[in-house]
């Protein structure tokens, strides 16, 4: 009989939650549900536990949280941190405040900074000890990065920059170096601005190695952590208000229905505000797809830009590349609350051409290919990728859309002039191609592998005039 600390990955959030209590006392708490809970209550009957607690350490911005799902599965209560902007019952822990679990006890520490209500959770283990083992740091601390402070707006950043600097300084690092540290996302989560590799560390490992304690002046450190923020994502806002509310009982991802060509085409024409989203890689969109269709590579990133890019309200269809993919994409969108999914395209492009229903196409250019026609009078070379991004260095003549923001901002871009899009790999060009297809762009180009297989050419770069002079 022993301690039970599980983390438990959602791949493409890079978000964590685990599980942790005591299997002789039979009972266990999950920390930062996903909203698809089947893989805690598998656990806890494989353990024979119980899960008696749910735990909150913020309201999150990113996923759809699964304490309301795994509340009505299981009975257990729901914990989180004081505020006002809940707008559910929980049972609200000021700092200090502890759930006992047998010998294991997991207690609050008030850690505001990421938002003003986050608790970080201490745990303790009778058999190690009276000194905290551990502490689940939320979006408070990750491996080489902390929270970001700006998801509140402009008006509240500062002061959550420098509640953020209090936690990690004078909450957090006093621990000891010996604690470990469970963070609530790994590398790829857009809640940090630079989250490293690992997904457990120590306050000591953190303390030599991070750049986040290498700022002991607060008003050096809140330069730093607000230096280079990137945008947060469209939909962060949006999720936040959905889980200050708590998301509607659902159960599991729902079965998305499978639908023969001409009931696709059907719902495509005539469903309102459908949209249709098509999940294959950028190579085989670029080959032939429907049109109007909205590409999304179903890869690490695609839950954050179908976050950025998809009205999480709008009607979806869906096209993957083989019907093995339909799990992992609905899990996906069920994740990020896109809940509208009307149907997938059965037998994929394959049933769709040989109906002979129509196709679109987006060209495809080597760098070596772009760079041939780098001095073409008539070529528009469009760079979607972010503004930190572009300060670096950018292709020569190219302009400047960031692709999150590319549908209002297409004023200047002729649509009748042949396009050709990048970005850091190829997998953003794409979204920003299919967008200007539906723009009524008649000649767009993609570039795979874009800026990285640009640099690895070592062809010609140019920088901002402020960094030549």
């Amino acid at each position: 009989m022993a301690l039970v600390l599980e983390q438990i990955v959602s791949e493409g959030l890079a978000q964590l939650s685990y599980m942790v209590g005591d299997d002789k006392a039979g009972l266990v708490a999950v920390i930062d549900p996903r909203r698809d809970v089947e893989t805690y209550l598998t656990r806890a009957r494989e353990l024979g536990v119980r899960i008696s607690a749910i735990i909150e350490t913020h309201i999150h911005a990113d996923f759809v949280s699964g304490a309301h799902e795994l509340q009505a599965r299981t009975g257990a209560t729901i914990y989180g941190g004081i505020s006002e902007a809940y707008q559910f019952e929980l049972t609200q822990m000021p700092d200090s405040e502890a759930i006992a679990l047998g010998n294991v006890t997991i207690r609050a520490l008030h850690t505001p900074g990421h938002t003003p209500e986050h608790i970080s959770l201490l745990l303790f283990d009778k058999k190690q000890g009276d000194d905290p083992i551990a502490v689940f740091t939320g979006d408070t601390l990750f491996n080489q990065d902390a929270g970001r402070p700006d998801l509140l707006g402009e008006a509240e950043t500062r002061q959550l920059a420098d509640a953020l600097y209090h936690s990690l300084y004078e909450t957090l690092l006093p621990l000891g170096d010996h604690v470990e540290v469970y963070p609530g996302h790994g590398a790829g989560s857009a809640c940090g601005k630079s989250i490293g590799d690992r997904r457990q560390s120590t306050i000591g490992n953190e303390r030599l190695h991070s750049p986040v304690f290498q700022h002991p002046d607060k008003a050096d450190f809140v330069r730093w952590l607000l230096d280079a923020m990137p945008e947060p994502p469209r939909h962060y806002p949006i999720l936040k208000k959905l889980n200050a509310v708590g998301a509607p009982l659902i159960g599991q991802p729902p079965v998305i229905p499978p639908l023969p060509p001409k009931a696709f085409n059907e719902q495509r024409q005539q469903v309102d505000g459908v949209v249709v989203l098509d999940a294959r890689s950028i190579l085989a969109f670029g080959g032939g797809h429907i049109p109007g269709a909205l590409n999304v590579a179903l890869l690490a990133e695609f839950p954050t830009w179908v976050g950025w890019m998809i009205d999480r309200e709008a009607p979806m269809l869906l096209v993957v590349e083989s019907e093995r993919d339909i799990t992992l994409a609905s899990e996906h969108l069920f994740r990020v609350g896109c809940d509208q999914v009307v149907g997938y395209l059965h037998q994929g492009m394959t049933s769709w051409q040989n109906a002979a229903l129509p196709l679109q196409a987006i060209g495809e250019w080597t760098v070596q290919t772009l760079h041939e026609h780098l001095n073409d009078s008539d070529l528009t070379i469009l760079d979607v990728r972010s503004d930190q991004e572009r300060s670096e260095g950018y292709v020569p003549h190219s302009q400047h859309r960031y692709v999150a923001h590319l549908r209002e901002n297409l004023t200047g871009l002729d649509p009748t002039r042949p396009t050709v899009v990048y970005c850091g790999s190829g997998y953003r060009a794409s979204i920003a191609a299919s967008i200007l297809q539906q723009n009524g762009f008649t000649s767009v180009t993609n570039v795979p592998g874009s800026w990285t297989a640009w640099q690895a050419a070592k062809l010609p770069v140019e920088k901002p005039a402020s960094l030549n002079q």
